[in-house]
């Protein structure tokens, strides 16, 4: 099947998505015999990654991922790890294998878990997570999750975490992750890698504006001047003191038309935590300090809209 670039499309038509879920082989450790006297031994705690410079950083979020067997191209939105484990963000959506109107994940069908993942450049990922494959095996019954929780974990090979920096493009951070949502009004930045954008950077990053919750707080509505387009699902979205906030998820054509909606993170690895079968997951922090206005990007490239109105 030919890849597709997704943002999933909500209103006059759609575009679809998922993956597969994780299932994660714990290691034991034997049980070892001690006099009365010893010290119990404690696991050392793994080493943190000496992560890459963000010059020459391979694998970072705004890099391009693609998936084989269908799906279609996405953008990576943070870096993650789990113990000893590193990964990508990605959308849950970028590894669906059903129709493009397919956008509930709580039923779209989805690709295996332990996928390939092509990251650009040439190098490899393993599908290790999936929001949509986990709410189906779980027979998950909540329709804002069902609609909006889209988020999946590409796991990237231990010979590979060298090459990975965990730096948003042109804003920096993240510093951390956002548990208050994006209420109406709110600032937000985001980069977005799209194949559709033909290589021109200065329409990658944007600043944008809330319109508030959607689907109980899973999601919220999102409008920039320079919407999110197919290949940007997925791409990671900071609030306005640089945490990790949301990731995104459709381009909307109503009711409030060129609008993203994007998946709560929070709610999203809080969900992963509990039922992904990852251990506790947590996000890497940039190695260079947030800003709303870098250096070298023009100014309306991030210059927050006006926005929708944010009334009633």
């Amino acid at each position: 099947m030919a890849a597709r670039s997704g943002v999933r499309m909500r209103g006059v038509f759609t575009a679809a998505a998922v993956a597969a879920a994780a299932v994660i082989v714990g290691a034991v450790l034997p049980a070892t015999a001690q006099s009365a006297h010893a010290a119990p031994t404690v696991p050392a705690a793994p080493a943190a990654p000496a992560w890459a410079p963000e010059s020459s950083a391979a694998i970072h979020p705004g890099v391009v991922l693609s998936s084989t067997g269908g799906g279609g191209q996405c953008t990576a939105n943070f870096v993650f790890t789990a113990g000893s484990r590193t990964f990508l963000g990605q959308a849950a959506h970028c590894t669906a294998t059903g129709e493009a109107t397919d956008t509930n994940g709580c039923t779209s069908t989805t690709l295996p878990l332990g996928t390939e993942v092509d990251i650009a450049g040439g190098r490899k990922a393993t599908l290790a997570y999936s929001s949509w494959a986990t709410m189906q095996a779980r027979g998950e019954t909540d329709k804002g999750a069902c609609s909006a929780n889209d988020f999946a974990l590409v796991e990237i090979a231990p010979a590979d975490v060298a090459a990975v920096n965990p730096t948003m493009p042109f804003f920096g951070g993240p510093t951390g992750v956002s548990r208050s949502g994006l209420p109406k009004g709110a600032q937000t930045y985001t980069y977005g890698n799209s194949p559709l954008r033909g290589g021109v950077s200065a329409l990658s990053p944007k600043a944008g504006v809330s319109n508030g919750d959607t689907d109980g707080g899973w999601g919220h509505e999102v409008y920039t001047m320079n919407p999110g387009v197919p290949g940007d699902s997925g791409s990671g979205y900071l609030d306005a003191d640089g945490r990790a906030v949301a990731i995104l998820s459709t381009l909307n054509l109503a009711p409030l038309p060129v609008s993203n909606g994007v998946a709560d993170l929070a709610r999203a690895l809080a969900y992963a935590d509990s039922y992904g079968g990852l251990g506790t997951i947590s996000l890497v922090p940039g190695t260079r300090a947030f800003s709303p206005s870098p250096p070298g990007v023009p100014a309306t490239a991030v210059a927050v809209p006006a926005g929708p109105p944010l009334g009633g």
